[in-house]
């Protein structure tokens, strides 16, 4: 079974999205979007690009592991959290890349 998307407004009243895995972990987050038109696009973007291993940019510095998930303009649609290991780093990625496409939408903001 594939995680799932949260949308919802941050504290600035900006639309962001996180991917949860089953576990109910995040495991991707956005920027902020103007509209949830856009923030929408994001997560249709993640779905896309989570499918694609060289969509993925490796970080790290000073002791912590991260990536980004870049969209096909080169944009950064999606940021994971800090790992203290490259290997659960590698771990997140494969997780996005499982729980992405499939992932039901769930809106907090309606309502």
């Amino acid at each position: 079974m594939p995680g799932k998307f949260e949308l919802y407004k941050d504290r600035g009243g900006k639309f962001r999205f996180r991917l949860k895995a089953t576990n109910g972990q995040v495991i991707l987050a956005s920027q902020g979007y103007k509209s949830k038109p856009s923030a929408k696009n994001g997560i249709a973007s993640v779905q896309k690009n989570a499918q694609s291993a060289g969509r993925f940019e490796k970080k790290s510095s000073k002791e912590k592991f991260m990536f980004n998930l870049i969209a096909t303009n080169g944009q950064v649609v999606g940021t994971s959290e800090r790992y203290d290991t490259e290997r659960a780093r590698n771990n997140g990625i494969a997780s996005v890349a499982k729980n992405a496409p499939g992932a039901a939408v769930v809106d907090l903001t309606a309502g």
